[in-house]
Order: C-alpha cells, then structure tokens, then sequence
C-alpha cells in the first residue's frame, strides 16, 4: 500500500484516486503517522458486508435476539437471613 503524505493527498487528489482505483487502498500520513485510507468504493461494500453487525444493528434488527440478552426472572434464591446471637 502506497503512503501519501496529507500536502500530497490534497494537491495531486486525482492522481491519489486513479491510484486507489488501479492499485488498491492508499494510505494517507499526517506529520508522519497514519491517519486515513482512500479505499475503492467496491473493496468498501465488500468489506462492510463482511463486518459483523453491531450490538445496536442487532437489537434493532427484526431478527433480534433479545431473550438472550437478559437473564430469565425468579430463577436466583435468596439466603436466608442466619438469627444475630
């Protein structure tokens, strides 16, 4: 993967994108530490289909599995209080 640094990225951008879409991922550098990267648009969708979905995304989803979430009620015993002396 090709590292840009952020001047170079901003003044040569359709140079940084023919880059991305013919050689992959380009990485973007700011003061020398990595701070971004220009991914194809295709390499994206494919990477978030692959993702797991997130806690939110599940609980909203119609297929959530809530029940497990949450322990089943009643099912702790409580101590019995032992008699002060």
């Amino acid at each position: 993967m090709k590292s840009w640094p952020v001047q170079d990225a901003k003044a040569r951008f359709s140079e940084f994108l023919d880059a991305c879409l013919a050689e992959g991922p380009q990485l973007v550098t700011r003061r020398g530490a990595d701070a971004a990267v220009l991914v194809p648009a295709a390499e994206w969708k494919r990477l978030q289909a692959a993702a797991r979905p997130s806690l939110k995304e599940l609980l909203m989803s119609d297929a959530a599995r809530t029940d497990s979430l949450v322990p089943q009620r009643g099912g702790a015993r409580r101590r019995r209080a032992e008699p002060l002396d």
